[in-house]
């Protein structure tokens, strides 16, 4: 992770969406130029002279679709309140679920599009876009359809993750048992056969979903096509990573809990430890323990978890800085961690997360003096240009 193949006066060939050429500009006339096809129209040209170029930002771990805000548990949790307190007197994701419950589709839609540009002008090429404030059938199906449609209309790249066992909602309180069974038994099929997710996910907590009820319903998505991710030890050492590496989830997220059996079992199974350092700087809690991760031999992403309760922020290069000071990643971990790593955990480090050959031409350009000004100096964009797919968005 700290190996970054840093190239000096580089320049970068993007042909039909695609990296067609990576080096040094002084090979530029006698390698790149003749890549060109005959008689090329509408070779538009950058100069990045004194610049940084770095691969665009993959975020894999968000839950951006969502309605109103939770501003006032921000301020309860400033007076002392804990996120469990809140949760306990009906605040948290059973908030915000009112709130989606009641909004349409073009409505969730709109909302999102526009948190998307925003992140695109801070360098976000690539995201994850969870469900999981609906709950029932219709409002999950309206979340996923919903997320579908970004993905076919968008430029940005999106993928979908379905975590109806997000939480338990008011109406099963009494019956947890039977929402799971809800959730296996009619959202994963329904969501299934229409190929509407590449991921199920499960928040594998105390209070939420225990580990067999976890399994069960990642089993279930799995049999569907959906590759399990997890949400693990946040609040607590339950088990989530053991579970991730048993049921062969492309990642295991949060971990501010994780214990060495844990980290084992995720090193030995390759799962990514998917980190969130904009939740723990938020919500006040403890860090992952990355560099123990790291040094296990366990890939670690960062991602921003951008959602209403624990992260209201998308900000990769906040994330990376929070992790270089909070969590004693270097840079170039970080940095990493934000782009191919962020791909691993995505199952999409073959076609994005790294400047290479063949890879869709997803590119930053930076007015910094080198990359470990994104985190070093925070707290405003450095960005001059965005790339997606060879295309310089204008903003």
């Amino acid at each position: 992770m700290r190996e970054l193949g840093i190239v000096d006066n580089a320049g970068v060939l993007c042909l039909e969406g695609k990296i067609a050429w990576v080096g040094p500009m002084s090979e530029w006339t006698s390698r790149a130029n003749r890549m060109l096809p005959p008689r090329a129209q509408g070779i538009e040209e950058f100069d990045a002279a004194g610049m940084v170029v770095v691969p665009g930002f993959v975020d894999s771990h968000t839950h951006m679709m969502f309605a109103g805000d939770r501003a006032h548990e921000f301020a309860l949790r400033s007076a002392g309140a804990t996120y469990q307190d809140i949760a306990r007197q009906g605040g948290g994701i059973l908030n915000t679920v009112l709130h989606v419950r009641s909004a349409s589709k073009k409505e969730l839609k709109r909302s999102t599009l526009r948190y998307m540009n925003e992140m695109m002008k801070q360098g976000t090429t690539t995201v994850e876009i969870k469900t999981g404030y609906g709950l029932t059938l219709d409002a999950e199906i309206k979340m996923m359809e919903a997320i579908h449609e970004l993905k076919e209309e968008e430029m940005m790249g999106v993928v979908a993750t379905f975590i109806g066992a997000h939480a338990v909602p008011p109406e099963f309180t009494e019956d947890r048992a039977a929402y799971a069974e809800l959730v296996i038994g009619q959202m994963i099929p329904y969501i299934g056969k229409r190929n509407l997710a590449q991921f199920c996910d499960v928040f594998c907590e105390q209070g939420y979903f225990d580990l067999d009820s976890s399994r069960r319903i990642l089993e279930a998505g799995k049999a569907w096509g959906m590759m399990p991710k997890v949400h693990a030890e946040e609040l607590t050492s339950l088990g989530g990573a053991k579970l991730a590496a048993q049921v062969g989830a492309a990642s295991a997220d949060h971990l501010e809990r994780v214990d060495d059996a844990g980290i084992a079992a995720m090193r030995d199974a390759g799962v990514v430890a998917t980190l969130l350092p904009g939740v723990s700087f938020f919500l006040n809690h403890g860090y992952a323990p990355a560099r123990a991760l790291i040094d296990a031999g366990v890939p670690v992403a960062i991602a921003s978890d951008f959602n209403p309760g624990s992260c209201m922020s998308f900000s990769m290069p906040l994330m990376m800085t929070i992790a270089c000071t909070q969590m004693r990643m270097s840079p170039e971990e970080a940095l990493c961690a934000a782009t191919l790593n962020g791909a691993a955990a995505l199952r999409l480090s073959a076609t994005c997360g790294s400047i290479e050959v063949g890879k869709n031409a997803d590119l930053l350009v930076a007015d910094v003096p080198d990359y470990t000004h994104l985190a070093y100096h925070f707290g405003m964009n450095h960005l001059v240009k965005t790339i997606k797919n060879g295309t310089i968005l204008e903003f």
